[in-house]
């Protein structure tokens, strides 16, 4: 008796089965197809990304080691190109060419060019605050006081290991302005900051007392 009561519910779950693949086989094939779909897509995104990432990666090392002074105006233009590409690795390196190279002589299209890097690219934190120090580094001839520490605020208040760069490059802002006072407190914050640069400690501890000291 149970026996048979039991062949009788395996017999109905296998029907119900059934029945259930009959009245949706449709919608499980566009389920399967939305999947394989999805799973090509991903795949071919993947494989995209991969090119596009070497073909950035050729253009920078063909341009960079063909550069010479007689093409300059043709490097500088590939190297823009590049920036606009937004590549987390070749766009800054092509900034850090051009500006090492001294190919743009026009100090806001090179800022215009900076900002490209920190507002649209996809920087890692610490390679995105490096990119922010350099852009401060550039400008400090020329910037106010203002100016300079709302560039270089983020990394000032915040962990970096650019940090006490950013403090460096703040108190020798000030110390060249004989603003001795402003000066030795960013000094002073690089000496009592954790995890400072040694170089950048030692830089700073040899300017109080060898400049700063009363």
């Amino acid at each position: 008796m149970d026996e048979d009561v039991s062949i009788i519910n395996t017999n109905t779950r296998n029907e119900k089965i059934k029945n259930f693949f009959i009245n949706n086989k449709n919608k499980l094939i566009f389920g399967i197809i939305i999947l394989l779909v999805g799973i090509v897509g991903v795949y071919s995104f993947d494989k995209y990304q991969i090119n596009k990432k070497q073909g950035v990666s050729d253009t920078f090392n063909l341009v960079t080691i063909e550069y010479s002074e007689n093409n300059k105006e043709k490097t500088t233009t590939k190297l823009i190109a590049i920036i606009n590409e937004k590549d987390p690795t070749y766009s800054p390196l092509s900034l850090y060419f051009i500006i090492d190279n001294e190919l743009i002589s026009d100090q806001k299209q090179i800022n215009e060019l900076f900002d490209i890097l920190i507002d649209q690219t996809s920087l890692d934190d610490e390679i995105k605050n490096l990119v922010i120090y350099k852009k401060a580094l550039f400008n400090a001839d020329q910037s106010s006081e203002g100016d300079l520490l709302n560039l270089l605020n983020p990394l000032i208040n915040s962990k970096s290991v650019w940090k006490s760069h950013a403090l460096y490059l703040m108190a020798e802002y000030f110390y060249a302005k004989d603003q001795n006072q402003k000066a030795k407190e960013f000094f002073n914050q690089i000496i009592g900051l954790e995890n400072s640069n040694p170089d950048i400690r030692l830089q700073a501890d040899k300017r109080l007392n060898r400049d700063l000291s009363e």
